[in-house]
């Protein structure tokens, strides 16, 4: 079956992650993105192991296991975009691309001739999609972005980790690059809002895309809370501002989540632990008043929590319609009947390393289904590919764009 984008090709001028996961979006989805890469060393995050992935000998390749899970589905073609070659191969792509996305410092693409201006004289109907830390204006535009300062500056390690005043306390990023994941999500929707905008008007149009706005948007509920209340909002760790009880508890043996959302499940919750008086009090009987009395409560609950092993819980509070779960690593996430059910785990082949074990995409079409074309490439692995066939380049021409010149590429 046809996939959604199978006519739309990507140049992808971007490297690590916000960008690149963006473009792999769009991959799956069915474009054909050309991955442009630094001769001789390519995306930083090649080398951003171990782990990396093994050859069919058992052995280390040059890929780490970052690089491989924001690249799949790309064609890889180095060229050293601060060569005049090089630079004229970008604006030959760019003629025959459909969308361009790039993450360089704000005005660096301009000294090369290769910034929405530029190629928007090539391609009238280009969609140029730039994506930064700080956005294209304002007095931090030329700073330099980076996910773990984002997630400070933008007010997440604010609300994430646990309360000052308790044990362990302290702000805490999270565990993955929210900010460049979700900026590479936004920037995904962006294109196909633009894409659609051009099928109507025949016009393109140029995307700025920053970090830091992303990260602001994200934090949702908790912007408006300080909104409409006047009060900047505290981490209250694994617990729920407005909802009580809604954290984690350590059972006998292991901690679980329970998540109440309702004041009927937060009584069958107290008869489950054998506390049915704590159901009915009227200190905690309406959730407004369990937020109110929240450390009270907690301390009686955790030690109710505590008198059973997880099993025990999760086993009758889901049999009750209560809300919860277990907190899985990894290893226990891939065993699971359910991400087993659901296919998040593709194996693609790829010539020197056998089968590549990747994470699907959770998108489910009925009709334009998700495909897995093409494993992560290797450096370069396309170069003569997409310049002989897209452009007509010549060998002698291929190899002056694509030679490795140690310290001229950015």
């Amino acid at each position: 079956m046809p996939s959604p984008l199978e006519s739309i090709r990507v140049l992808d001028l971007t490297r690590v992650l916000a960008g690149p996961w963006c473009a792999q979006n769009l991959a799956d989805l069915g474009a054909d993105v050309i991955k442009i890469e630094r001769p001789g060393a390519g995306d930083d995050t090649r080398s951003w192991g171990p782990p990396f992935l093994k050859d069919t000998d058992g052995n280390d390749t040059s890929d780490a296991a970052y690089y491989l899970a924001a690249n799949r589905n790309k064609r890889s073609v180095t060229i050293d975009i601060a060569s005049s070659a090089g630079q004229q191969a970008i604006r030959d792509l760019a003629a025959k691309c459909d969308v361009v996305l790039e993450n360089f410092k704000v005005g660096q693409l301009a000294g090369y001739g290769l910034d929405y201006a530029s190629l928007r004289k090539v391609n009238p109907q280009l969609i140029y999609c730039s994506i930064t830390g700080f956005g294209q204006d304002g007095p931090w535009a030329h700073r330099p972005g980076y996910d773990f300062i984002i997630q400070g500056l933008g007010g997440l390690m604010s609300i994430t980790g646990e309360a000052d005043d308790r044990p362990g306390g302290g702000p805490q990023k999270v565990g993955v690059a929210v900010s460049d994941l979700m900026t590479g999500m936004y920037a995904t929707q962006a294109v196909l809002a633009a894409l659609f905008h051009r099928q109507a008007t025949g016009e393109g149009q140029y995307i700025d895309l920053a970090l830091l706005d992303v990260q602001v948007a994200m934090l949702a509920n908790m912007n408006t809370n300080y909104l409409v209340s006047g009060k900047a909002p505290k981490r209250w760790g694994n617990a729920h501002p407005n909802i009580v009880p809604y954290q984690t508890f350590k059972t006998a043996d292991l901690w679980i989540i329970v998540a109440v959302g309702n004041d009927g499940q937060y009584r069958r919750f107290c008869e489950i632990g054998n506390r049915p008086e704590l159901g009915t009090d009227r200190r905690f009987a309406r959730n407004s008043d369990r937020v109110r009395n929240r450390e009270e409560l907690v301390e009686m609950l955790a030690a109710m929590m505590a008198e059973f092993p997880a099993e025990y819980w999760l086993e009758r509070l889901e049999g009750a319609g209560i809300p919860c779960g277990p907190i899985n690593d990894l290893e226990q996430v891939f065993r699971n009947p359910q991400v087993r059910a659901r296919g998040l785990r593709v194996d693609v082949p790829r010539a020197d390393a056998g089968q590549v074990p990747l994470v699907g995409s959770p998108l489910r079409f009925s009709g334009t289904p998700v495909s897995y074309r093409r494993a992560p490439p290797r450096l370069g692995e396309h170069t003569a590919e997409v310049l002989g066939e897209l452009l007509g380049y010549d060998a002698a021409r291929i190899a002056a764009v694509a030679a490795d010149k140690s310290g001229e590429s950015t």
